[in-house]
């Protein structure tokens, strides 16, 4: 038997890696703006929405932006995003994430997702796994990104579990510290090196074992 009663999981760098397609469009909109931007700089937005991301980038303009300009390069690296993500396929899901999903359910267990993407209901529809989710929660309904826990709280109460209940699933530094601000157990999937405040580090998904998870 689990201990957990949820399961909540992110979306990009767990579920599928669509990293490398939000690289590409940060890439082409920063040079586009005159700022240098490379895989190190890129790490920097793992686990951040869009505009505190634009916000990080834009900090190395030679020049300054206004609200609506940014809101005008949040929507067009976007349009670079969906234009990128339009062939993803269930090819595209991570090694063990159907299996995964399937043991969760299997248990009898709750599942969430929590992912800050706003595109996140169209990638899980490319992938094919919309339905495996009870709820979803993205962007459009909190306020605050991760490192915030609001999107585990949030998922939590959608799924009318106790946040002691859940386990969250996260491969970025931000989205860990959101899931234990949020008073759960945090599962990292990465680098034990990396992810120094997950309470266990597997390195994905196809190393995931309800039963024996924090046992």
């Amino acid at each position: 038997m689990s201990r957990f009663k949820a399961v909540i999981f992110d979306l990009d760098g767990v579920i599928t890696d669509t990293a490398h397609y939000h690289y590409l469009a940060w890439k082409r909109l920063a040079e586009s703006e005159g700022v240098p931007f490379d895989l190190a700089f890129n790490e920097q937005l793992k686990g951040i929405d869009r505009m505190g991301s634009l916000d990080l980038i834009l900090a190395g303009a030679p020049k300054t932006y206004s609200p609506g300009q940014k809101q005008a390069l949040a929507d067009l690296k976007n349009r670079h995003y969906q234009d990128l993500i339009a062939g993803m396929s269930a090819s595209d899901l991570l090694p063990g994430a159907v299996d995964a999903l399937a043991a969760v359910r299997a248990a009898g267990l709750r599942i969430g997702l929590a992912s800050v993407s706003r595109n996140a209901f169209t990638v899980l529809d490319r992938l094919g796994i919309r339905e495996r989710f009870d709820i979803v929660v993205d962007a459009a309904l909190i306020a605050n990104s991760k490192p915030d826990p609001e999107i585990f709280l949030t998922a939590a109460r959608l799924l009318g579990v106790a946040p002691i209940d859940c386990l969250g699933v996260e491969d970025a530094v931000a989205g860990v510290a959101a899931i234990k601000s949020a008073g759960m157990l945090a599962l990292g999937i990465g680098s034990a090196e990396v992810l120094t405040e997950a309470d266990l580090v597997i390195p994905g998904l196809d190393h995931f074992e309800l039963s024996g998870l924090f046992a």
